[in-house]
This record gives structure tokens, sequence and C-alpha cells, in this order.
């Protein structure tokens, strides 16, 4: 591969984690609060906005009103028939800096125009647009505001009807008559933009306000966190003392966990050096052994006693490959990591591999090794599991029984029913207990939870090992345990229940019986050890799936 491809999946790689990198905290609250303000803002603009306007027009309505009232004292009745004098000034007050366009017109009561600038519809009775909410009675009339599209132009229509006054014959009595006024809007919009402008250097005022309180108030209230991650990240990396930090209600909780987290760890690695320590020593002494041997054998001329320090050696070298395979499958089953994933398996046939693995060894030892299924469930007791994990559970039970004095050793596969919580026995089938029971010395119940440590030797005072026999490391019950956990099975140890009598008799146990004799001896009481495995039933797997383990 060249370095430009190289280079190209660098950038890739770079960019898929730049890509998948997690939203912060910071800006996360800072986007849920920034959101908000941001849509408020808006709302607070458009507002602003309409109120501009609004006022504008409400300003400009009064100037409007002003010009109508003052055109309307202006007409008068003349020559038999309506005169306007038209006053500059009510014209001119709607004319600003804008440059508006200003339009009047006057109508006599039959809607003919008198006199105007231009002939302009009646803001009362326009047919055209909703009806302007700010129409108003006049004094003498009605007084209306619209706003109007008139030949092309945005206008501001005001209406007055009115009448003209007089008493008596006087013909202008009760003479009606209407004045409008319209406009263009740009003083209007002028003014709103004015307005507005205002409202808008408050409004940014006001955001650039809240966008500080903002950002402070979340760096603020994220300090706490940034105090806790500098107190992780600066402690040293092998201390695991508890964190004794200040915090928030919010974040106690989290503090305590990690201090949980700390004490859990501390307890693992408290055992985690006492097994180190233990197995240390333990491979010690063997390697002792064998350099002391070594050393006799060098100073001794004798091949006879070259001969028996070999044999020594011998021995003491399979101990210590045995105590290091034992370790070894402790440590796998201590890792978490690492566990392999259990599979259905028969329970019934892997019982009589391991019994027939170890029955010609057993049977050299003197041991009788059994095998006892019950007939409804052989064959059909399936349970998740790892095959080489239960094998071994079993070979280090009955490791441990013929290492402990027992001439009896049974391997029993059973089921039991559960049993209600009333106490009624139901039929149900209940959890698989694959067993291993002896005849051997037993262990007092309030000793039993001790066994399960690494490392501890349960010492007898009846036992009888046998000579040719070493001592166990304590690490057989230890590996079953961790077994029984990885398969979420249930580890009990109790008396046995085989039948023993003071006095028996059993293959293996001097010359003669290795002739083929049987002898009688005689034995303390013994209350004999069952150490049994409940495991979860499951149901079988597919005949595919079958087929294809037994091809395995």
């Amino acid at each position: 591969m060249s370095d430009a491809d190289n280079s190209t999946d660098t950038i890739g790689e770079c960019s898929a984690s730049m890509a998948i990198r997690p939203i912060s905290l910071y800006r996360r609250l800072l986007s849920w609060l920034l959101i908000p303000l941001l849509a408020l803002g808006t709302v607070l603009l458009v507002q602003a906005f309409l109120s501009a306007r609004d006022a504008a027009d409400r300003a400009y309505d009064r100037l409007l009103e002003a010009s109508l009232v003052t055109i309307a004292e202006q007409v008068k009745w003349q020559d038999g028939q309506l005169w306007l004098d038209l006053p500059p000034a009510a014209l001119e007050m709607l004319a600003t800096d804008a440059q508006e366009r200003v339009f009047y017109s006057l109508v006599d009561a039959e809607g003919k125009q008198v006199t105007g600038n231009t002939r302009l519809p009646d803001a009362n009775t326009l047919a055209n647009g909703p009806q302007n909410s700010q129409e108003v009675p006049g004094r003498s009339g009605e007084l209306a505001f619209r706003d109007i599209a008139w030949q092309g132009q945005a206008l501001r229509l005001g209406s007055l009807d009115t009448r003209l006054g007089g008493w008596g014959e006087d013909p202008r009595h009760g003479q009606r008559f209407s004045i409008r006024v319209a406009h263009t809007r740009e003083g209007r919009e002028m003014l709103t933009r004015e307005l507005f402008s205002g409202s808008l250097i408050r409004i940014a005022g006001m955001a650039v306000l809240a966008l500080l309180v903002v950002l402070i108030g979340v760096r603020l209230a994220l300090s706490p966190l940034i105090r806790l991650r500098r107190a992780i990240r600066e402690r040293d990396p092998r201390s695991l003392a508890p964190l004794n930090l200040s915090l928030p209600r919010e974040l106690e909780e989290l503090r305590n966990t990690l201090n949980e987290l700390l004490a859990r760890m501390r307890r693992v690695r408290a055992n985690q050096e006492r097994f180190i320590g233990d197995a240390s020593h333990q491979l010690r002494t063997p390697l002792a052994g064998l350099s002391a041997h070594a050393e006799l054998a060098l100073r001794n001329d004798d091949p006879v006693a070259w001969h028996a320090a070999l044999k020594q050696m011998q021995a003491t070298a399979s101990h210590t490959a045995h105590l290091a395979s034992q370790l070894l499958s402790l440590t796998r089953l201590n890792n978490p990591e690492v566990q392999p994933e259990r599979v259905p398996l028969e329970l019934a046939a892997l019982a009589r591999a391991t019994v027939s693995r170890h029955f010609l060894r057993c049977d050299r030892a003197g041991v009788d090794l059994g095998l006892e299924i019950s007939p409804e469930i052989d064959n059909t007791a399936w349970t998740l599991g790892v095959a080489w994990q239960l094998e071994e559970a079993l070979a280090n039970l009955i490791d441990n029984a013929c290492k402990h004095g027992a001439h009896i050793v049974t391997l029993t596969l059973t089921r039991v029913a559960v049993t209600a919580d009333d106490g009624a026995p139901e039929s149900l089938p209940g959890r698989l207990i694959l067993s291993v029971e002896d005849d051997g010395p037993g262990i007092q119940a309030e000793r039993r939870l001790l066994v399960l440590r690494p490392f501890h030797r349960h010492a007898q005072p009846d036992s009888e090992p046998s000579p040719d026999k070493r001592e166990g490391a304590g690490l057989g019950l230890a590996i079953v345990d961790g077994i029984a956990r990885h398969h979420d099975a249930r580890l009990t140890l109790s008396d046995a229940s085989i039948h023993i009598n003071n006095t028996r008799t059993h293959p293996g146990a001097n010359a003669d019986a290795r002739a083929g004799t049987e002898a009688s001896i005689t034995e303390t009481p013994r209350r004999g050890l069952r150490v049994s495995l409940h495991l979860e039933p499951c149901p079988p797997p597919a005949s595919d799936s079958l087929e294809g383990d037994s091809a395995c």
C-alpha cells in the first residue's frame, strides 16, 4: 500500500472520529438556552415593528383628523351651493419632510364632488377591504380612516361626514356634505422606521445582555464538573483514594458512585496483590525444591541417588505444572473481558466423557469413580455453558476428592422439581444439578465458604492423604466457584449422601488389593462431601446446530 493510500486512510479515520465526536454538555446547554432566546427575540422584533407601525398610524391619523376638521370648518353655503375656502395649513400639516402627496375632496349630500384636487372614495361606504378598527364618530358626523390602494398608490384615507349649521329657514340648515382627505404613506413609514430603530437598539442591547448572562451562567453551572474533571485528571494513576471534593447536590451522587467504584477497585487490587503473593509463594516452594534436589544429586556420585532425585524432581515439576495450569485457569475465569460464549451443552454426554477421561487415573489410585444419571433426563439435560470450563470444574472436584483421601467418588446428574411458595411440590422441571460426591473426610459447615478462597487449604484432623500424593494448592474449589459464577449457577457444598461404613472394603488399599484381592481396613467416621452445581436448563438446539455440534 502506498503512502498516499495510508495518508488517505488516516484522514478518513480522523474524519470519522470527528464525525462521531459527541456534542459537549456546554454546547448542548447553550443550544437549549439560545434557541428559545433567539425565537423570543424574533417575536419581540415583530411585535416592536407592529407597535411602531400602529403608533405611527395613530399619530398621523390625529393629524388627518385635524385636517378634516379644519377643512370642514371652512365649508360654507354661498350662492345656493357649498363653498370651500381651503386653508393651506389644513394640508401642510400632512405634508412632512417625506414629500408626501395629499389629496382632498368635498362631496355634497348627493355624492357629487363640489371641489378638490381629485375624486376620492368614501371611507365609510368603501366596499373593498375590511372595516378599519380606527373608525370613530366625528363631532357632527362620522369620522373614518381606511388604507386604500388608489391609482397604484397606497393611501391613508380619512372621511368626515358632517352637515352645515344654521337656524330656522336658513337654507344651510342641515345641509350634509363629506370631506375626504388622503395622503401617501411615506411619512408613516418613516416614522415607523424611526420608532422601530429605537426599539431595535433596545432589543439588541437586551439580547447582548441576555447572551452574556447565559454564557456566564452556563460556565458557572458547569464549573463543578470542570473541577471534578480536573480532580480526576490530576490524580496519581496509582491512587485509588476516595474523592474528597465539595460538589453541588446534583453531583454528589456521581461523586459517591465514583468513590464506590474506587472502593471496589481497592478491594480488587488487594485481592490481586494477595493472589500474586500467594501464587509467588506457591511457585517458589516447588522451584526451591527442584533446586535442592538437583544440588543434592550433583553432590552424590551414586546413580541410585540420582535416580531418586530425578524421581523427586519429576514429581515436583508435575506438581508445579499442575499449579501453573490452575493459576492460568483462575486468571482466565477472573477476567470478565475474555469470557467465552456459552452454548447449549448436553450434560449427560459431558459427564460420561469426564468420567471416561479420569477413570483410569482414579482406578490406579484406588478410587472408585462412578457415574449416576437420572433416567428421565438422560440425553435431554441441556444447559448453556462452556464445555471445557464444566469439564475442568468436574476434574478439579474429582482431583480434590482423590487428594483428600476419598475412596468412592460419584458424579451424579439429577434434576429437582420446583417447589411452589406454598410448599406444595410441583412437577415442573427445575434446575439441573451436576454433583461430585465422595466419601472423604468432608468439610465442616462453618468452613465451607473459606475453602472457596484461592490458596486456602482445608486441614482435616482425621484426613488421611496418601503419602505418595502431594497436598493441593488450594485452587480447585476457587476455580469451581469462578466457573459457577460464569454460568450463573449456584454452587453448594453439603454432606455426602453416600452410605459410609466405619469398616469398609475398597480396591487398591494395599498391595493385596493391587493383586486383585480385597482386604478390610478400619477407618474413622467420615461425613463425605457433595459439591453441586445448580445449572439453569435450556431448550435443546435446532437439529441443524445439533448435527453441526455432533460433527465437531
